[in-house]
């Protein structure tokens, strides 16, 4: 199971968006994905169309790590219905896209204070955990406990940033709380690559931006980088799928995520475990 902390230390870049595009990819290709929703805004809950249940949200599961039942507590994602809608299921056997709900009630955790045992709340859930091939982790925008816990849990961060120079910075500065983080707490931790997100084709100053991240970064930056949309929010706001949304934008758009998803994990290694899932 791969897990995946998407992470920005500057608000306000479409960590999120990258979070739910990736997720749509995720279920259009069939790999049982989870989305981890640990930003107390819960954007991405609201975005994958989860209806309010009966299930304990993230910040309450992480209270009760040692005892507490992640799998019980998931809620399937309304985006599920809409894809067998577009795409039924030869198998017989539905796509799965479940999501830990997020709340503000995690926000408890979102102080740089926490010690070894908090930090490694989020992994012991994770630790029993089985059917799923892909875990999205969506982080707050900062480098307090909530973060550092979703680091711990992951095999891998991938950031997200805007071709801005204060957005370019934050990725710099969030590199390096990586190293230090790996070095410290998590020896197997790696960063999967950096997202360019939001990118205008036509602005001088995101060619600009763009140019010196592959200079600062390299290899990391990833590819392809990701267009703005006119529609997003639009999209965002039906907490709908953006591979199910009729349009050349969306359609482009659902390219791109899935090209990113496909650089991003092992896509054969996954489908191998949705084989055996089977």
């Amino acid at each position: 199971m791969q897990v995946v902390s998407i992470s920005s230390l500057k608000g306000g870049v479409g960590k999120t968006s990258v979070t739910l595009g990736l997720a749509s990819a995720a279920l259009a290709a069939g790999i049982p994905t989870l989305v981890v929703d640990l930003d107390p805004h819960a954007d991405a809950t609201t975005g994958l169309g989860v209806r309010s249940a009966d299930q304990l949200d993230i910040g309450r599961l992480l209270k009760i790590a040692r005892r507490g039942d992640l799998g019980a507590n998931v809620v399937p994602s309304g985006w599920v219905a809409s894809a067998i809608r577009h795409n039924p299921p030869l198998s017989g056997k539905p796509p799965v896209l479940d999501v830990a709900v997020g709340s503000a009630y995690s926000g408890i955790y979102d102080r740089p204070d926490l010690g070894r045992r908090d930090l490694r709340r989020l992994a012991t859930l994770l630790s029993r955990l089985e059917g799923y091939g892909l875990v999205l982790i969506d982080c707050p925008p900062s480098l307090n406990g909530l973060t550092r816990m979703a680091w711990t849990a992951s095999n891998r961060v991938l950031l997200v940033a805007e071709p801005g120079l204060f957005s370019v910075a934050g990725t710099e500065r969030t590199m390096r709380a990586i190293e230090l983080f790996r070095r410290e707490f998590a020896p197997n931790l790696s960063t999967a690559g950096i997202v360019a997100n939001r990118v205008r084709p036509g602005s001088n100053e995101h060619t600009f931006r763009l140019a010196e991240m592959r200079q600062m970064f390299g290899d990391l930056l990833l590819s392809p980088t990701i267009t703005e949309q006119a529609n997003w929010q639009q999209i965002q706001g039906a907490a709908h799928s953006v591979h199910h949304w009729p349009g050349e934008s969306a359609r482009n758009a659902a390219g791109y995520f899935d090209e990113l998803l496909k650089n991003l994990v092992d896509s054969g290694r996954l489908r191998s475990r949705v084989a055996r899932r089977a």
